[in-house]
């Protein structure tokens, strides 16, 4: 009978500052892009889940990046009208681009269209967003002296 034996999983190495190289710079740059990166799907969050999301990205880091392959390019141009309507973002930047994915069924390489749009924070996002912050908790107070 053989006994098979398991050799233990390399640790992780940490992450190290990037030094400068150009590189490396681009990378860092990239994983800060990501923080603010919002990835919408049609079928698995309504609407208002991403805009709200996106709110908060805002909110957080000065801009946010929606992106959305296929059918959901319409929900991310919803989305981006929503919030620029509203007054809470301006429009930075629109990339459209094609994407190789291999489809499921056939086996075969199709291309789907991609589209990234990035938004920038308001001049009015701050004042906006108390204003909206403020109006429920007012609400509550006069549905609380109704009763």
């Amino acid at each position: 009978m053989a006994v098979e034996t398991v050799a233990p999983a390399p640790l992780p190495t940490p992450a190290t500052a990037p030094t400068g190289s150009p590189t490396e710079m681009s990378v860092a740059a990239q994983a800060q892009q990501k923080k603010n990166r919002i990835q919408v799907s049609n079928t698995k969050k309504p609407l208002f889940f991403y805009v709200n999301l996106a709110k908060r990205y805002i909110q957080q880091h000065d801009e946010v990046e929606l992106s959305a392959l296929g059918m959901a390019i319409t929900t991310v141009v919803t989305i981006a009208e929503i919030l620029k309507n509203n007054g809470l973002a301006t429009e930075k930047k629109v990339l459209t681009s094609t994407v190789g994915m291999k489809d499921e069924n056939k086996g075969r390489l199709v291309q789907k269209a991609k589209i990234e749009i990035v938004l920038g924070k308001s001049e009015k996002f701050d004042s906006l967003m108390d204003a909206a912050n403020t109006a429920p908790e007012e609400d509550s107070k006069e549905k609380e002296q109704q009763c």
